[in-house]
């Protein structure tokens, strides 16, 4: 295994331990407004500082971007980390979340990873040498287009101002789609689409650790990952659609007549 993705595994199975501790409680716990719809407990803290901790004993020098403390240094290589995204079905003890690691290297995304603690499910990616589900090579599905596709999604819980333009999104695809799934956690939401499980996906205002482990999982399970206008800013604008080659260019011409100047890409 590549050294880097054996640490983020490590770090990823010590965070798991720590969720699944707590998991059976989470109701009980302290929980904290960070905005609208956006909630902290200690558990992420704990989580997080599990695989800070683990990150920083082997590659000091590494820069680290954390949802819950921020920023931890600074470099050409930063790690980005969600030690628990999908904070609130955990808190309703809804079994979808996940701890989610991406790992960027002067601009590129280089590895992801996304753990599922409950079902001990290991999505992993290294650019350039493929993507698997624990042991399994990944390869996105063969879908031709949006009919008969199974599509994902997550709504615009954070900032609402573009609530009506995403609607209107929703509804122009899922006129064409056989479904529409909402479970609540981006980074497993695309682990699925890595995995053929989901078809394509999309979503507006995500944060860097809600999405870069799950867009090098797609790219190298033979997937597009891009910003609304196709382009290669997603990791800026936190808008992003993804599939396999065709399912994706099918939802990029249907989220294109909402799209305008006020609205990034």
């Amino acid at each position: 295994m590549n050294p880097m993705l054996n640490i983020a595994t490590r770090a990823a199975r010590q965070a798991g331990r720590v969720l699944l501790r707590h998991f059976d409680r989470a109701d009980q716990l302290a929980v904290h407004d960070k905005g609208r719809n956006d909630f902290v407990t200690e558990v992420d803290r704990a989580a997080e500082a599990a695989i800070v901790n683990e990150l920083r004993g082997k590659y000091p020098s590494h820069a680290i971007l954390a949802e819950e403390s921020g920023q931890h240094g600074d470099g050409e290589t930063v790690w980005i980390i969600d030690p628990l995204d999908g904070t609130t079905n955990y808190l309703h003890g809804f079994p979808q979340f996940a701890v989610s690691i991406g790992l960027k290297h002067r601009g590129k995304l280089e590895l992801g990873l996304v753990y599922n603690p409950l079902s001990e499910e290991m999505f992993t990616a290294v650019r350039g040498q493929g993507a698997h589900l624990n042991d399994r090579r990944l390869r996105v599905g063969k879908r031709p287009g949006l009919d008969g596709a199974l599509i994902g999604t997550g709504f615009p819980f954070r900032d609402q101002k573009y609530m009506d333009r995403y609607l209107g999104m929703l509804r122009a695809i899922m006129q064409e789609a056989a479904g529409i799934r909402r479970p609540g956690s981006a980074s497993l939401d695309l682990a699925y689409v890595a995995a053929g499980r989901l078809d394509g996906f999309w979503e507006l205002g995500l944060a860097p650790w809600d999405l870069a482990g799950g867009a090098v999982l797609i790219a190298e399970a033979g997937g597009t990952v891009t910003d609304l206008a196709g382009g290669g800013n997603f990791l800026h604008t936190g808008n992003l659609v993804a599939g396999n080659l065709k399912v994706h260019q099918a939802m990029l011409g249907r989220i294109r007549p909402f799209l305008d100047e006020t609205l990034p890409a």
